[in-house]
């Protein structure tokens, strides 16, 4: 059997969230309670950091609210603390994640192991037991809604789906890694699940795609909306049914769009390496969050919750799920608008609008007078994995310069910079650009939004 996948556990979970799904919310508050004591004492019990960061008399009468919040940065810091496994040891993780041809491995034999991006200046690496990802699976499994119900009740196992992963492949990243195990654990899948680097060229990516043949492409919408423009010009003819959207936010123009040109239904989702699945989009298009699993804060800039109907400052996130990394009360800097009421699909699980990532594309001159985008997704992973820089603003000044903002001061800085350099120039050339000319300035200060994360990528203004 997989290490990564139990399915008695899965089947179990499955069953669980099946009765969440349509449950009242006087049952769903029982089970966040219940989920909620058994990791307030474990984290206590067996995590060190949190023994010392949680007040000393908790007891089943304690208000989630009451207790602190707590930063990535802070956890990261105290990484060896932090984790309920003493064998967990940041030090080594770092070696493994360094190592691309361990994506989807199991660490120490029982853990699933992705990095995050340094969205908030400060990367992450979260690790996922089997009991973990059972509940992640039951939930993209049972609450995913599907495009076309007669082909699931025909196809439940989705074998004659051909499913293609547009993304960051460069790194130990959620959703890479995802698709990676996925082929692992379901080998009749593996031949029709594939994933496709968006740090290749426009052309060969599309090439790529054609060949394939996807029914699905699971994808950011920024990525979506360029092969939405490459179908319209003829040049992508393959034709998903479905898109799976995520990552950053779907604005209701880019849905139309890709509805139109590719005359596909559009999925979109809501996650973080911090818990993947966090919500899912019912039938009549409302976010709807698994509150059975994760608990949601919308809070203002003192950590007091926010009213129904208003834009939080941040999120807090609390998951239920993972004991191994306990996350109780984690600013993950969206921002959100929880809704009042119930949707009328039926469901009792809370609505909610997401103000995520809203990053540019960028739109520069390439050879033989076309016009290339450059997807916000990969600018930034060229930025961290091959330049190093955590912390930056990467802003459009037209259609051959580029200004680079980074925190980094002093010599540090001016090393940080030509690092960047390097790395904008050859991917430059990989998609085909003319000479570009980038300008760099270090030292400086990020300009950032009302929850302390900034847009990294920006567009020169029309």
């Amino acid at each position: 059997m997989d290490p990564m996948f139990d399915p008695v556990r899965f089947a179990a979970a499955t069953l669980d969230v099946l009765a969440s799904t349509r449950a009242s919310p006087a049952a769903l508050a029982a089970r966040q309670r219940a989920r909620l004591d058994r990791l307030l004492s474990a984290a206590m019990r067996d995590s060190a950091f949190y023994a010392s960061h949680l007040p000393r008399n908790l007891s089943s009468a304690t208000q989630l609210g009451a207790l602190p919040t707590v930063s990535r940065q802070v956890l990261m810091e105290n990484f060896d603390d932090w984790v309920t496994d003493p064998h967990i040891k940041l030090s080594d993780l770092s070696t493994f994640t360094a190592d691309l041809r361990r994506v989807g491995d199991a660490y120490l034999g029982r853990y699933l192991v992705w990095e995050s991006s340094g969205t908030s200046n400060h990367p992450g690496i979260f690790v996922q037991n089997v009991q973990t990802l059972g509940v992640y699976d039951a939930l993209e499994a049972v609450r995913r809604s599907p495009g076309r119900p007669l082909q699931r009740c025909v196809d439940p196992m989705m074998l004659t789906e051909r499913f293609a992963f547009v993304g960051a492949t460069s790194g130990h990243f959620a959703s890479y890694v995802t698709m990676q195990r996925l082929r692992e654990i379901n080998p009749l899948l593996a031949p029709a699940v594939r994933c496709f680097s968006i740090l290749q060229c426009t052309s060969a990516l599309v090439d790529a795609l054609n060949a394939f043949k996807p029914t699905v492409i699971a994808t950011y919408p920024t990525a979506a909306a360029m092969l939405a423009d490459e179908a319209d010009r003829g040049c992508l003819t393959c034709r998903p049914r479905e898109i799976w959207s995520g990552g950053e936010t779907l604005s209701p123009t880019v849905r139309s769009r890709l509805e139109h040109v590719l005359a596909c239904t559009v999925r979109n989702s809501y996650g973080a390496s911090e818990f993947l699945p966090i919500a899912w989009e019912c039938g009549h298009g409302c976010l709807h969050v698994n509150a059975d699993w994760v608990i949601l804060e919308p809070v203002d800039e003192h950590a007091r919750a926010m009213p129904a109907g208003e834009l939080s400052y941040t999120t807090l996130l609390t998951n239920l799920a993972n004991p191994v990394q306990p996350l109780i009360r984690y600013d993950l800097g969206d921002q959100i608008i929880l809704h009042p009421g119930n949707c009328t699909c039926g469901s009792s699980l809370p609505v909610i609008e997401v103000q995520g990532r809203r990053d540019d594309a960028l739109v520069m001159a390439g050879q033989h007078g076309r016009t290339v985008t450059l997807l916000p997704l990969a600018l930034t992973t060229v930025l961290e994995d091959q330049a190093g820089v955590f912390d930056f603003q990467l802003e459009q000044r037209n259609d051959h310069t580029l200004a680079l903002r980074l925190a980094v001061p002093g010599p540090e800085g001016e090393v940080a910079a030509q690092r960047c350099r390097v790395a904008l120039h050859a991917f430059a050339a990989v998609q085909r650009l003319q000479p570009i000319r980038i300008n760099v300035d270090w030292g400086q200060l990020i300009r950032r939004g009302r929850s302390g994360k900034a847009q990294r990528i920006v567009a020169k203004i029309k």
